[in-house]
């Protein structure tokens, strides 16, 4: 299959649909960042359990 050459797709956002968006971003990566945590957690006594 032969590559394509790369599209810009150009959109109109209205600044509550951005806010939005950001707010849910923010939200997001909050959750990613407690998720990390206690995977870390989570491996730290996995490893202290294995000893």
């Amino acid at each position: 299959m032969p590559a394509t050459p790369t599209q810009t797709l150009y959109v109109t956002v209205r600044r509550d649909e951005l806010r939005q968006l950001k707010d849910e971003r923010d939200h997001l990566r909050q959750q990613v960042a407690q998720l990390n945590l206690l995977l870390e957690q989570a491996r730290v006594q996995g490893k202290a359990a294995g000893l």
